[in-house]
């Protein structure tokens, strides 16, 4: 539908499916009328010309699927010319399809069109913001989850080298310099156990390195944290790296109206009996509740559990119960 022209022309959404190398968007009207469509590149050039067609619509909002994700590095361009960007989860998108196809089927025009349609429909789409520090900080962190990643693949490896050099290997916790120790008392005598044990001492001389990145990378984090002025590294139990994953998984605070949400965000909030809750206490039961890695609260006292009684142990007969069924045989 065309506008007149001294008419504000209306405020479209921008619907995009995100991939590695190329992007899917579907421009769509607040009445949900497809006005524009394309597919484009993610490199410089294709990049540009999305720019280009999309300055046709000077009043617009890029709906992207997967901000925090795969549609991580097209959202993060666009914020620094000024775009505004809102993040469609792939859970809305996939029902939108369902329900806007009739089939469910998933191509890149459908998955286009599904978000298009998320974009218009639903209200309170989270707001991508660009954030310097906040992506410093999930850069930082995930670099501190490679190095524990590995830490814990070069020890199993040792322990397997000890293994066959030691009887009965090594214990459990260990570390570069004990590992330096027992390697240090072995001799083997033929090629293979000779090899065996270099190999064990390269492993050695590898995490004695990745100790050093270990510790420049908790004091860099810890920076960083202290920086932001959260209170978090108070807690017991919190490091700099389980401050700074809390801190860039929830992104903005502001997003979620009360603590309510946000407990429910993190799957601490207490669940309905009639959902999933165990029907003496009221409490989630074991299993349902959905586990972010970190506690953000602590049960209430409701949610108890009730001391066991004890169970008066008799030596009557018990009540008769059901009689069995005889079962035909010979």
């Amino acid at each position: 539908m065309r506008n007149s022209d001294n008419q504000t022309p209306p405020r479209v959404v921008i619907g995009m499916d995100p991939h590695k190398r190329s992007v899917t968007i579907e421009v769509m009207t607040p009445d949900e009328g497809i006005v524009g469509h394309g597919r484009f590149g993610t490199d410089e050039a294709g990049f540009a010309a999305m720019l280009d067609y999309a300055r046709r619509w000077p009043d617009r909002v890029w709906a992207i699927e997967g901000c925090e994700g795969i549609g991580r590095h097209v959202a993060h361009r666009l914020l620094p010319l000024g775009e505004e960007v809102v993040d469609v989860p792939a859970k809305l998108s996939a029902r939108m399809r369902v329900f806007a196809t009739g089939q469910g089927r998933k191509t890149d025009d459908t998955d286009g069109h599904s978000i298009a349609l998320v974009g218009v429909r639903m209200q309170g789409l989270q707001s991508v913001v660009h954030d310097e520090q906040l992506k410093l900080l999930r850069l930082l962190v995930d670099r501190r989850r490679r190095i524990g990643e590995d830490h814990s693949r070069m020890i199993c490896q040792l322990h397997a080298l000890i293994l066959e050099l030691v009887p009965g290997g090594a214990k459990r916790d260990l570390s570069a310099a004990q590992a330096r120790a027992i390697l240090a008392k072995v001799r083997p005598r033929d090629a293979v156990g000779k090899a065996r044990k270099r190999v064990a001492m390269e492993l050695v001389v590898d995490l004695e390195r990745l100790y050093q990145r270990k510790k420049a990378a908790n004091k860099e984090l810890t920076d960083l944290v202290k920086a932001t002025g959260t209170g978090l590294l108070d807690l017991r139990g919190i490091g700099p790296s389980g401050a700074a994953r809390l801190l860039v998984e929830v992104g903005d605070i502001t997003r979620f109206p009360s603590k309510a949400h946000f407990a429910s965000w993190t799957g601490t909030a207490p669940i309905d009996v009639s959902s999933a809750s165990t029907p003496t206490t009221g409490c989630p039961a074991v299993g349902t509740v959905r586990s972010t890695g970190s506690c953000t609260s602590w049960p209430s006292s409701s949610c108890a559990t009730a001391p066991a009684q004890a169970v008066p142990t008799t030596t009557g007969r018990s009540p008769r119960g059901r009689p069995r069924t005889q079962r035909c045989g010979a």
